[in-house]
């Protein structure tokens, strides 16, 4: 790798390459081409499948993550907000406008940094599980935000991992990857191999997999984590929450209370209660 220095650092750092970009359809721009087309977009699981971050934040933690860098695409001051992580990338980072910018991804990018990425060796379900002692696990869970969000409460709130059961959106999504502030590339998740068949997985491994439920004749969350051990949250879909299969499925149904007129909370908002009420546990 060479030392480039950019117009206005106070100090030279080591990429690849820094490379003043000016046309949109340069073929290098390839990786952040038509973000916002459902069809050709470059995070598509079914297309390319990369990884991409938005934002300083999220660019710093997939940088520091495990997942392969390909290139980064900025306005020149936020490229040289990460010349610090910059030093260890062996990736090119484009330096290009904002209207340049804005034309190759087909909107204003209000972050002004980009950086995309090759997908990870998944986790191994079995593995995770066996190095867990808390777990979230999620059944249906199709709404990229609250995916988002729900990874970014775990990580704030220390649970091990995730385990994605079926009809769940994708967790490396872009917009997943944005909500999560990058956390989703921390946090270790697996695919469930059978449902709710998987679930006795994690009994075998000592865990007590919760079902949360806002029926009123649940167990009281805390009362139901009052004793240390290894948790299982499950958590469903925003709408109907859980299927039958996955109730009957788990140790016990388990309810968050609340004030009377409120029928439930949102998916990611009961899960960072549930989290919490697992951290106090511990």
């Amino acid at each position: 790798m060479s030392a480039v220095r950019i117009a206005g650092l106070c100090k030279t750092f080591r990429v690849s390459a820094v490379i003043e970009i000016d046309d949109p359809a340069d073929d290098r721009l390839a990786d952040f081409r038509d973000l916002s087309t459902a069809d050709r977009r470059p995070d598509r699981p079914g297309g390319r499948g990369l990884v991409i971050a938005e934002g300083v934040v999220v660019v710093e933690r997939l940088l520091a993550s495990h997942y392969p860098v390909r290139a980064l695409l900025g306005v020149r001051r936020r490229i040289e907000a990460l010349a610090p992580l910059l030093e260890t990338v062996s990736a090119p980072a484009y330096v290009a406008t904002a209207e340049v910018m804005a034309q190759t991804v087909g909107f204003h990018l209000n972050r002004g940094v980009l950086a995309a990425a090759d997908r990870a060796v998944p986790h191994d379900a079995e593995t995770l599980v066996s190095r867990a002692n808390s777990l979230a696990v999620l059944e249906g869970v199709g709404d990229h935000e609250n995916l988002g969000s729900i990874f970014r409460n775990a990580a704030a709130l220390g649970v091990d991992g995730i385990l994605l059961g079926p009809r769940c959106s994708d967790p490396l999504y872009r917009r997943s990857v944005r909500v999560s502030m990058g956390h989703v590339l921390a946090v270790p998740f697996a695919c469930l191999p059978s449902w709710p068949g998987s679930l006795d997985l994690l009994r075998d491994k000592g865990f007590r997999v919760l079902a949360l439920t806002p029926a009123p004749d649940a167990v009281l969350l805390r009362d139901a984590v009052r004793e240390p051990g290894r948790y299982a949250v499950l958590l469903g879909s925003e709408g109907p929450g859980l299927t039958a299969e996955a109730m009957a499925a788990a140790d016990a149904r388990v309810r968050i209370p609340m004030s009377g007129g409120v029928d439930s909370l949102n998916v990611a908002t009961a899960g960072a209660v549930a989290f919490y009420e697992l951290a106090a546990a511990r």
